[in-house]
């Protein structure tokens, strides 16, 4: 036996909490981006003096909100300058077939040569070419004066503004109005190890949904929480990651494009597996182990064999069953077969699987095992 503190000998004090049985949630994490469905640049179709501005720097607006004006004048005189040239050419147009019925009347008299309906004939075709292209003229002049109201194309927030009223812009200018993203829903890119892809492709070729969500840079606030989208169609052969996309509704607006976020992906639940404290967990040159207790005062090494872990509990797939109670503090005094004297408060230990997992919710993060293992050291 190893001595005790100040040189005593004797049984060493330990606080002790049992392994359980229950369900684990597997969550992979990632750092992530919030990215846009889309991202629009909003610039003139037309050119001309910039006269309104109908939105205010940031506000939501709606698919087909009006957001800007250009001076129209011009534009209403080249519609009715393409109006008035229609009207001209359908004047004519009538008068030739006017003269066409009546020349097929007189040639059916016999009163003129065939050539003469023939001419008449294709004038009248001439002339009805003629009209559709002042039709496509005035249809053209009419798109033009619409262009000059500037409507959002899509639903989201407007960012600010980057021409002033008495500007001259030109068609497709360089230099837009103003940018509108969508927020509403919006995403999240991340990626993940390709070691961590099997759970995660196997659930989502199965066609769940698989929960995603995202706490702030700190990872203390849980801001939004979406499903696994979709995914891309190649690993990154530089970092040996795949990427992903989660997708939010994000009605609060919590979530801004470009933010850094923290990404939890619920890849899978365990059911009724063996959970350990993971402060119980030892790591030696043989392995992973804990002391557990023999009785009420001995204690004995058992080899583990461990899954995934949270932080606080660790799932263990061989080596303890639900009940058996290992040690949590005391460990350095221990060896295989030490003498110990429980110490537990009537608190530490809970009463069961869901006492212990209390305060586990879909919030804590899980990473698949082993950073902790590869550390070594008995």
């Amino acid at each position: 036996m190893r001595p005790g503190f100040g040189g005593a000998t004797g049984p060493v004090p330990v606080r002790v909490a049992p392994a359980v049985k229950g369900d684990f949630p597997l969550y992979y994490k990632a750092l992530g981006t919030v990215t846009a469905l889309n991202t629009i640049n909003v610039r003139s179709r037309v050119g001309g003096e910039l006269v309104k501005i109908y939105f205010e720097e940031g506000q939501m607006v709606k698919a087909g909100d009006l957001l800007a004006e250009i001076d129209p004048r011009p534009y209403q005189n080249a519609l009715l300058q393409a109006e008035g040239t229609l009207l001209q050419n359908q004047a004519q147009l009538k008068n030739a077939q006017v003269d066409v019925e009546r020349y097929r009347g007189l040639y059916r008299e016999d009163s003129i040569a065939k050539q003469t309906l023939d001419t008449a004939e294709a004038l009248v075709g001439q002339f009805q070419g003629t009209v559709k292209t002042n039709q496509a003229a005035v249809n053209d002049a009419k798109l033009n004066l619409e262009f000059t109201r500037i409507r959002a194309p899509i639903a989201g927030r407007i960012g600010l503004r980057q021409l002033d009223i008495g500007n001259l812009v030109a068609a497709n200018d360089t230099t837009a109005l103003a940018v509108i993203t969508q927020i509403q829903p919006i995403s999240v890119a991340f990626t993940l190890p390709e070691s961590s892809l099997d759970v995660v492709l196997a659930r989502y070729r199965s066609g769940a949904r698989l929960p995603a969500e995202a706490w702030d840079r700190g990872d203390t606030k849980l801001q939004a929480t979406g499903v696994l989208q979709s995914l891309d169609n190649q690993i990154n052969v530089t970092t040996g990651t795949l990427k992903f996309k989660a997708r939010y509704e994000n009605r609060d607006q919590s979530l801004f494009p470009n933010q850094f976020v923290n990404v939890r992906l619920l890849a899978d639940t365990l059911k009724d597996v063996v959970l350990a404290p993971s402060a119980a967990i030892q790591f030696g040159t043989n392995g992973t182990f804990v002391y557990a207790l023999d009785g009420d005062k001995k204690v004995k090494i058992r080899q583990l064999k461990i899954g995934a872990s949270d932080g606080e509990n660790t799932v263990v797939t061989e080596g303890l069953s639900a009940g058996d109670r290992v040690v949590l503090e005391g460990t350095d005094r221990l060896k295989d077969g030490s003498d110990v004297e429980v110490v537990n408060t009537p608190e530490d230990v809970p009463a069961s699987p869901a006492g212990h997992l209390q305060g586990k919710s879909a919030a804590s993060t899980t990473e698949q095992t082993t950073d902790k293992a590869k550390k070594g050291g008995a």
